[in-house]
């Protein structure tokens, strides 16, 4: 594991802090705190308090499940096991199952330059676009797709599957992604050929000069040529353009990690992503 800043947990905390802010409402329990969106979207997860002094408990771990389960949300909780490393074998006590997700860094100087990554052109959405909800419906159908099928593993599922999975965007999710996108908080990327249309998407969200790199997806029978890494290191430069300079992201597997490593990021430590374990028969 690479040479750690010893500030940067205390900004990647803050960071995910205040991403859920501006859409949804905190709620405190114990040493956790829940955030609940307003209005329709993806919904938000728990993690712990910036202000606590202890650790999680179980029984916190217990009344915020509790609560989510009261408000019909995902039993979601997320934190970084080197800031939090109790929290870890309490959510295993308390029958959540925990993805250990390798979390890496950008170091600058290794960036490669998108070209050299694929020959598939890479595009970064623009709100003036005529085509901008068409585009960010098809960045959200890719993600779709990509990940019902996890891993790097080429598979059949490409176009067809895409086009099947896009839904017409309501006006206030469309709205949401214009804003952010045009403040800076926000960027989409697709990547794809005017006859196979979108091939690979992700996007990034920022806050100040901190921004992580999330929901990098390629359709299974589009992989292996570079495209994931392509739309990441794309991501990555406009990051930097606009003056970030910690730029994160969570792998989804150690494999996964190999193709952010060929982008110029650094493992640093472990994102831990809890949910209810699967009721085995």
């Amino acid at each position: 594991m690479d040479f750690v800043p010893a500030d940067l947990f205390d900004r990647l905390e803050a960071f995910y802090d205040a991403v859920p802010r501006d859409a949804a409402r905190p709620e405190e329990h114990g040493a956790l705190v829940l955030f609940v969106r307003d209005g329709a979207g993806w919904p938000f997860y728990a993690r712990p308090r910036l202000d606590a002094t202890e650790p999680p408990s179980l029984a916190d771990v217990m009344a915020v499940r509790e609560r989510q389960r009261e408000l019909g949300l995902p039993e979601a909780f997320e934190w970084v096991h080197e800031r939090t490393p109790d929290l870890l074998a309490v959510a295993r006590s308390a029958g959540l199952a925990v993805l250990e997700a390798p979390l890496m860094v950008l170091e600058a100087a290794a960036l490669p330059e998108v070209g050299s990554l694929t020959d598939v052109p890479v595009r970064v959405l623009d709100p003036t676009d005529a085509d901008f909800a068409a585009a960010v419906a098809a960045r959200r159908a890719v993600a779709a797709v990509g990940f019902a099928a996890a891993g790097t593993a080429p598979g059949d599922a490409g176009p067809a599957q895409r086009d099947a999975a896009i839904t017409e965007l309501d006006v206030a999710a469309l709205d949401e992604e214009r804003v952010r996108i045009a403040d800076g908080r926000r960027i989409s990327v697709i990547a794809g050929t005017p006859t196979q249309g979108a091939l690979a998407s992700g996007m990034a969200m920022r806050v100040g000069d901190v921004a992580e790199i999330a929901g990098v997806a390629t359709l299974p029978s589009a992989r292996r040529r570079g495209l994931g890494a392509a739309v990441t290191a794309a991501l990555a430069h406009e990051l930097r353009a606009a003056g970030t300079d910690l730029i994160f992201l969570s792998a989804g597997s150690e494999e996964i990690a190999r193709v952010y490593l060929r982008v110029g990021f650094r493992r640093v430590g472990t994102a831990c992503i809890a949910e209810p374990a699967p009721v085995l028969p």
